[in-house]
């Protein structure tokens, strides 16, 4: 890699002194690993972010996201890789611009921490550090033993229910699935492809995770709340926005539990309430109206359900099948976590331009000519 003599100091101090089995040093293989942020209007506390984050990445890439700020002139100044949108997509737009771009300059490994000042960069090399053990995916906590930071109660509480929610969504069994503080490898970065742009991003890359089986381990990381204006949504609305995009996932992802469960249980009480205005009838020989109505109404509308979490699971299964019959390495391949020479001198290229100053994208097409 063509870096200037500091740039190489840094790099050279990202490998966290591996040692072997004997406690001799081993020399590190050489590993292309980026931090990105996406920002919105964050020229208050992306500075700080950008010089912490540099001393564990060959490249910093920042993805603006319409900031009418000065971010992007920030961002540049101090040598981070700029994709900017021209408006404002949402987190999760952004997002898919990270996962894009590091697909396009080769990266083996992607650390995404928010630009707003609540992460703390130098958690990043813990991240890094399980990340390198073999895992897939580590997740920042805020919820297990180490993690430092004043969480408001309300903040608690509405995140408990959107990990419950997740946890049922992917089958994970994680503590905190609303970090955005989070390191992937290789395997992950080629797998997780983003569908939609609002705040439940997070939610959809953990579905996606369950689904293809990837290894998740925890870190503790440390986090603010005494900083303002992090958040552009109202913490209701927010959570209440994520928990429908959650819903809507499991609903694709599990329609015979989302569908069949409840149709099941009305059925059951269809026919518990039909047994009792039977039941009525034979006593009194009188005709039970709200009893025979509510009992048709339930069974109606509880073998609907069935019916359709049937027929909406067989559709899924239908459209999973090409995805997996076209054997993508993350679907059942064995997956080589080598790259082409060519993503070699891609990942250089870009890691050159971006260190001698060439390194503001307003499109990602832009990274074509690499």
């Amino acid at each position: 890699m063509s870096l200037s003599p500091a740039s190489a100091r840094t790099i050279e101090q990202n490998r966290f002194h591996l040692q072997d089995t004997a406690g001799n040093p081993v020399k590190p293989s050489p590993t292309r690993t980026v931090v990105a942020m996406p920002a919105y209007n964050e020229e208050g506390y992306i500075a700080k972010t950008i010089m912490g984050a540099r001393q564990y990445a060959d490249i910093v890439l920042v993805v603006d996201d319409g900031s009418k700020d000065d971010t992007v002139p920030i961002a540049r100044a101090l040598g981070a890789l700029v994709v900017q949108h021209e408006v404002n997509r949402g987190y999760g737009g952004a997002l898919q611009t990270i996962f894009n771009t590091a697909r396009k300059i080769g990266a083996d490994e992607l650390v995404i921490i928010d630009s707003d000042g609540q992460h703390d960069p130098r958690d990043i090399e813990s991240l890094l550090r399980k990340l390198r053990e073999g895992n897939d995916v580590v997740i920042g906590s805020r919820f297990i033993k180490g993690a430092s930071g004043d969480i408001p109660a309300y903040r608690k509480v509405g995140m408990k229910v959107l990990d419950t929610a997740t946890q049922y969504a992917s089958d994970l069994n994680i503590t905190d699935s609303q970090s955005g503080f989070r390191a992937y490898g290789m395997q992950a970065i080629q797998t997780i492809q983003l569908g939609g742009n609002d705040m439940s991003a997070g939610s959809e890359i953990l579905v996606q995770i369950g689904a293809h089986n990837l290894k998740v381990a925890e870190v503790p990381i440390r986090i603010r709340y005494d900083i303002e204006n992090t958040s552009s949504q109202n913490p209701l609305v927010h959570g209440l926005s994520v928990l429908n995009a959650i819903i809507k996932l499991v609903s694709c992802r599990k329609p015979i539990w989302f569908f069949g469960m409840p149709g099941l249980l009305l059925t059951i009480s269809g026919v518990f309430v039909g047994f009792m205005a039977f039941s009525d009838y034979y006593i009194t020989a009188r005709f039970p109206f709200v009893f025979s109505m509510v009992s048709a109404l339930t069974l109606i509308m509880g073998m609907l359900l069935i019916a359709s979490g049937l027929i909406l699971n067989s559709l899924v299964e239908i459209v999973n099948a090409p995805k997996e019959s076209r054997s993508a390495p993350h679907l059942g391949q064995e997956f080589s976590p080598s790259h082409t020479g060519a993503g070699e001198d891609q990942f250089d290229k870009v890691a050159e331009d971006h260190v001698s100053g060439h390194h503001c994208l307003h499109d990602l097409e832009d990274l074509s000519e690499y």
